[in-house]
């Protein structure tokens, strides 16, 4: 009987050594080629409506994310790369019509941390420069 009980768990356990190496193991692999979409349903209706939609590309980088209204496309921001980097490079906000509003470039420390942020209005002048700084207590 301890016999049977013992073949169970190796099974069990090696079993589950082989299932977990099929899914992905991180946050990054789960987003590969994912398009997620957020709906909402007001109180006393049954009827959805599309509220959000976020697009990852291969890699699992959010290249995509669309905010929705009742009239359709509220806002809409494109994310880009350099190379295979994790790191946001470019990212460019749209307004309701698809008109870019504003465009922010990054730098970043060699840590990873941003560094700095500049915006720039549709037309290519600066608006503003945003620095960052990190402390510990």
């Amino acid at each position: 009987m301890n016999k049977k009980i013992l073949i169970v768990l190796l099974f069990c356990l090696v079993g589950g050594c082989v299932w977990s190496q099929d899914k992905p193991t991180t946050k990054r692999e789960r987003k590969k080629n994912l398009v997620v979409k957020e709906y909402n349903t007001r109180a006393g209706s049954n009827t959805p409506y599309l509220d959000n939609q976020v697009t990852y590309d291969a890699l699992g980088r959010k290249i995509e994310e669309i905010e929705y209204a009742s009239y359709g496309q509220k806002k809409r921001t494109t994310y880009s790369y350099e190379g295979n980097s994790t790191k946001c490079k470019e990212q460019v906000e749209y307004d309701d019509k698809n008109h870019p509003v504003r465009i922010k470039q990054f730098e970043y420390n060699d840590d990873g941390t941003r560094k700095k942020q500049y915006n720039y209005k549709p037309n290519g002048k600066l608006e503003l420069t945003k620095t960052f700084e990190y402390s510990y207590k």
